[in-house]
């Protein structure tokens, strides 16, 4: 019997307490390693009774080492934090006057993943307040198409084509 202070996880396939610090075994399968399914096996045998109900067309066991104390497990299972950068009220376009806060409109961590995936670039902090001013001018225009058709609700029609 493995004592509780000791258990990481439970393996996916037996049940059976993964300690901490031990070897276990994942699923070289990225939809197998996503928080949501997180699988860990305590052996090599326990991730082969995965593969049946899977149905991977190549897959092999990776080992990982599970972390040394709770502490460290608290540590990487703690979500991404948002990050939200401040505007700059000079550079406003004009929605200040009638008291409307000026926030950033764009997820800073899904531009930089388009931007790395696409072209392999990084992304400065510096181009979320250009693109969230875009983003706020082709608002006011789609409100304004909305209005002048005498409705309340913005539609995929009112936005302008770029």
């Amino acid at each position: 019997m493995t004592d509780p202070g000791r258990q990481w996880r439970r393996c996916s396939a037996c049940k059976q307490p993964i300690e901490l610090g031990s070897i276990y075994q994942v699923c070289s399968i990225s939809t197998c390693n996503q928080k949501r399914t997180g699988m860990a096996f305590c052996s090599v045998t326990c991730w082969e009774i995965h593969l049946p109900v899977a149905r991977h067309r190549e897959a092999w066991a990776v080992e990982k080492t599970a972390p040394r104390t709770l502490d460290a497990t608290a540590e990487k299972a703690r979500e991404p934090r948002r990050r939200v950068v401040a505007s700059q009220p000079a550079q406003s376009s004009g929605s200040q006057s009638t008291g409307v806060p000026i926030e950033v409109l764009i997820v800073a961590s899904r531009l930089k993943d388009y931007v790395r995936s696409k072209h392999g670039l990084n992304t400065s902090d510096g181009v979320l307040e250009p693109l969230s001013r875009i983003v706020r001018n082709a608002c006011d225009k789609a409100i304004r198409n909305a209005q002048r058709d005498g409705r309340k609700t913005l539609l995929a029609r009112d936005v302008p084509r770029p």
